[in-house]
């Protein structure tokens, strides 16, 4: 979450060149409670507050709570006095956890440079997704439509040349925005701002800097680097200093190494058909058992979820005999805990396949050859799928797809 200070002079359009500018910020609004109304429609455009109903702190609020004083980390009693008339909701930390993860995994298919730094926050470098999906406000503008319609809740981007002015970016076009800060605006842009936006001003560094008449950025950038070592210490005042005309030459890190893979859908219109979502199921396991044998990978478990047209979501799983990365035992796998899932009469709005518990496949050779020698189908199966990645290597993945299996 971004809680930088803004200044309302940073919020306005600062040019429309994006030469330089590869690193974006994603930075998802008012997190916990979007995913609140994601699933309780009717409480949109009301005061909800996350947290316990007594006891404890607010975890998140909606931007109407906000307008009443409402924070994170405000303790409740404090945030029921301010906005008596908010509903307060109980964190469901598993549906926060499944979301966050979702919406990594559409990063990732922008760029594999996705740095997650938080459950609701990413930066990515899309330098080399340029040609393949356009500028970067034309990825920012697509990724916040995709996270929009695949879970009603918004996300807010900011397009730098860094990742310090991508999230001071971020922070200022919320909520449910998008800012470009072209490389020539850097400088203007955050000379704008007050001092305690700069990562590393906390309460006692700006009492500090107060004492020696420095409030905002610009007032910092100006100042000579020995008075402001003086003011600070000496690597401290070096790091500000820098940030204040804008430089920060740290990359974007991708995250460790992937525990699961998977792949999720929102259909267009509301399925009631089961074999529409059958069809999709098998689309989408045949694009995660590709993924993993990309990787070198296989998985011990697969799992399901499934989220209803009033935004419930019911997950599903079970661990295989053996581990693997065929496109037809996952979807088979998948396609029963599907059928075992009660919609309640409802139509299936989401619709995602899961391939967990994953291992390298070179270490599970053994049991993959032992497996084979049983069922000589499986070895087979394997090969033609293997095959079909060679083609569409060669002329993308729409060229051929993986028919349905029989049983």
């Amino acid at each position: 979450m971004s809680r930088a200070p803004r200044a309302e002079g940073a919020r306005r359009n600062w040019g429309s060149d994006e030469a330089g500018c590869s690193v974006l910020h994603l930075d998802m609004d008012a997190f916990f409670a979007s995913c609140e109304l994601a699933r309780r429609p009717e409480l949109r455009g009301r005061a909800v507050i996350v947290g316990g109903r007594e006891r404890g702190v607010v975890l998140a609020a909606t931007y109407e709570a906000r307008a009443f004083g409402v924070r994170s980390a405000m303790p409740m009693t404090r945030a029921r006095v301010l906005c008596p008339q908010a509903v307060v909701v109980p964190p469901d930390h598993r549906l926060y956890s499944d979301v966050s993860r979702s919406v990594m995994e559409i990063l990732g298919r922008v760029t594999p440079l996705v740095e997650q730094i938080s459950v609701d926050e990413a930066f990515l470098d899309v330098s080399g997704a340029r040609r393949r999906l356009g500028p970067p406000t034309q990825i920012g503008a697509s990724l916040r439509e995709r996270i929009r319609a695949e879970h009603g809740i918004t996300a807010s981007v900011g397009i730098a040349r860094n990742k310090f002015v991508a999230k001071l970016a971020s922070t200022h076009a919320k909520p449910d925005g998008m800012m470009l800060v072209p490389v020539d605006a850097t400088v203007a842009f955050l000379h704008t701002l007050p001092v305690g936006a700069l990562w590393g001003v906390g309460e006692r560094t700006e009492e500090a800097l107060g004492r020696w008449g420095i409030t905002t950025v610009e007032q910092l950038a100006h100042t000579d680097l020995p008075s402001l070592q003086a003011a600070v210490g000496s690597v401290i005042g070096a790091h500000l200093h820098d940030l204040a005309w804008g430089r920060d030459l740290r990359p974007v890190v991708p995250g460790r190494e992937e525990r699961s893979i998977g792949a999720e859908t929102t259909f267009a219109t509301d399925q009631h058909d089961p074999l529409v979502v059958e069809r999709r199921v098998l689309e989408l396991a045949d694009r995660v058992a590709a993924r993993m044998r990309h990787q070198g990978v296989v998985a011990r478990t697969v799992s399901v979820k499934v989220r209803t047209s009033d935004f419930r979501t019911l997950n599903r799983s079970r661990t295989l005999g053996a581990p693997t990365d065929v496109a037809r035992e996952i979807f088979l796998t998948a396609r029963e805990l599907v059928a075992g899932v009660d919609l309640g009469g409802l139509p299936v709005r989401l619709v995602g396949v899961r391939a967990e518990n994953l291992r390298q496949r070179e270490g599970a050779a053994a049991q993959l050859t032992l497996d084979e020698a049983v069922d000589p189908r499986a070895g087979a199966q394997r090969d033609a799928e293997v095959a079909l990645d060679a083609v569409r290597e060669r002329f993308g993945r729409a060229a051929i797809g993986l028919g349905a299996p029989r049983g």
